[in-house]
């Protein structure tokens, strides 16, 4: 069943405002969640909150751009531009040091933030993260139906209801109404239209922004030594599963559990079984 939250709450980091949920009590972990349309870390990890919490103090914020954070990401450099974000999240909370757990372009945030402030790092979970081996081939079809949302006619609920049950999930009549309903509104908010925070890179500086949001080109990968358990959807028609083979021969203490029949949003497909190897490895000792 999905459960609420905590208690929520907004602190500013340097010239944003980040907001985020914080539920139970112990070693900190920090749920990230993905770049879709309309996405919030609540409803990304409804299904995930109560069970961690049982163990760690979870905080789940909204990352830059979505939800109740300030809009605006830098789109020259999107994963440095978050990763920046989570940083001086947790330095503002007084957190020394957090595990990360990261979907899809949280994941992306999470490697991001391990390999420019190590320190701040534990252990990390990455399901399905975005920028590996992204220049590599042609975008997927999910992919680019994420990257096009706010493009051509602009947002529908008819766009969204395609990305979430075509393309996000493994199976989607499991995905209720309510559910597409309250991503539709998140990503027609004004300032989310004024500032899409995912979109494709254009301009003369395109090819740049895309290299550098591709990790596979980036030599401190091999460098990022936290143990590391990477989930991918074996049916994940947004970022491909191949991604995870990358990331295991790449990281020297990476482990990767390929779950069948399932897409994109292992967490929220898959919550017990993710939540099962999520306290496993979060409890695991070094």
């Amino acid at each position: 069943m999905d459960k609420g939250v905590g208690t929520g709450r907004t602190v500013r980091v340097g010239e944003r405002e980040i907001f985020f949920n914080e539920a139970g009590s112990g070693p900190a972990v920090v749920l990230l969640h993905g770049g879709g349309a309309g996405a919030t870390g609540a409803s990304n990890y409804s299904r995930n909150i109560d069970a961690l919490a049982q163990r760690f103090r979870v905080i789940v914020p909204d990352m830059p751009g979505y939800g109740r954070s300030s809009k605006k990401v830098k789109q020259s450099d999107p994963f440095g531009d978050l990763a920046q974000a989570i940083g001086g999240l947790l330095d503002e909370l007084g957190i020394v040091s957090a595990h990360l757990v990261g979907n899809s372009y949280g994941g992306a945030a999470a490697l991001r933030l391990a390999m420019e402030r190590p320190e701040k790092v534990d252990r990390m979970i990455l399901m399905g993260p975005g920028g590996i081996g992204t220049t590599r081939a042609l975008p997927t079809a999910g992919l680019q139906e994420l990257l096009s949302y706010y493009a051509g006619s602009g947002p529908s609920r008819e766009k969204i209801t395609r990305f979430v049950r075509e393309y996000l999930v493994f199976d989607g009549s499991t995905v209720p109404e309510e559910l597409i309903e309250e991503r539709f509104r998140a990503s027609v908010d004004p300032e989310v239209i004024a500032n899409p925070p995912l979109r494709r890179p254009s301009g003369p500086l395109a090819l740049r922004t895309l290299w550098r949001m591709d990790f596979t080109r980036d030599s401190r990968l091999s460098s990022v030594a936290h143990p590391t358990l990477v989930v991918w959807g074996a049916a994940d028609k947004v970022n491909r599963p191949e991604g995870g083979r990358m990331l295991a021969e790449a990281m020297p203490n990476c482990d990767l559990y390929l779950a069948a029949n399932t897409g994109h949003w292992v967490q929220w497909e898959r919550a017990d079984l993710f939540n099962a190897l999520a306290m496993a490895f979060l409890e695991a000792k070094s």
